[in-house]
């Protein structure tokens, strides 16, 4: 008969192990590969015709571990799960733990307040359980968004914005009466840009001037340094984008022969690629 480890160390042994499956349909990790091998070392040994004390015997096992994986049919249904074990002071938990938050902190009164109530429970019950409810922490609040998610909520198109994207915006604009005056001037400004409105910018330049708003002021005012060009920007369907990129290729073809060639090299290649 086969011997699977030298140490005679059950699979399931006493110690703790950090991937102990919650879902019986599922278990994964270390420990479910111990469980699979030694059920399935088992039921070949039961197949060859040995006992299940002798199988006990040569293995080093327990008897009652070896009866545990000969009666599963599976080797998922060898997981056991810890379940508390029911106390007579569960009927009586959830009013202390009403009292607590209240103040009513001390052992010697809440047990003598169940006593009198005829509750059967000790002292000690009443001191454990108590001491689980100072130990316990507050659950931790939610993080708030960055500044980087605010911003992509504000300037992007609000039809892409997710539920819980616009769930946050609206809590962030609840909370801050000036960014949701910021947030209403950024929407007319997007819709001047989709919709070339750009008629409209003079007055909404003067709303923006009027908010007083850090930084989306100073925005709107720089704007008036070249008002034509950025209503006719606004407006006219022509664009100065294709240009603007073939002077971005010709600088890149021009840093990329620096100090290496002349200008008839330069021509060439721009007219090459």
């Amino acid at each position: 008969m086969r011997n699977p480890s030298s140490t005679g160390t059950p699979p399931d042994g006493t110690r703790t192990d950090p991937d102990r499956p919650q879902d019986d349909s599922a278990p994964a990790g270390r420990r479910a590969e111990r469980k699979k091998a030694a059920h399935a070392l088992v039921h070949e040994l039961l197949a060859e015709g040995h006992s299940r004390r002798a199988i006990a015997r040569n293995l080093g096992w327990g008897l009652n571990t070896v009866l545990r994986y000969a009666n599963a049919e599976r080797w998922q249904d060898t997981f056991r799960e810890n379940r508390p074990r029911p106390s007579r002071l569960d009927p009586y938990k959830r009013d202390l733990e009403r009292r607590f938050p209240e103040g009513c902190t001390s052992v010697t009164r809440l047990h003598s307040e169940l006593v009198d109530a005829n509750a059967p429970v000790t002292y000690q019950m009443v001191r454990a359980h108590i001491a689980t409810l100072r130990g316990a922490r507050p659950s931790a609040p939610p993080r708030p968004p960055t500044v980087r998610q605010v911003t992509g909520w504000l300037t992007r198109h609000p039809t892409t914005l997710t539920e819980e994207d616009r769930a946050g915006l609206k809590e962030v604009l609840a909370r801050c009466p000036e960014l949701d005056k910021a947030a209403g001037h950024v929407r007319d400004f997007g819709e001047m840009l989709t919709d070339r409105l750009g008629t409209v910018l003079p007055a909404w330049i003067d709303a923006v001037d009027a908010s007083r708003l850090p930084g989306l002021t100073g925005f709107a005012l720089h704007l008036l340094r070249d008002l034509n060009a950025v209503t006719a920007g606004l407006t006219l369907d022509w664009s100065s984008g294709s240009i603007e990129g073939a002077v971005n290729r010709i600088k890149k073809i021009k840093r990329q022969l620096y100090g290496r060639a002349g200008f008839h090299l330069l021509r060439k290649m721009i007219l090459l690629q």
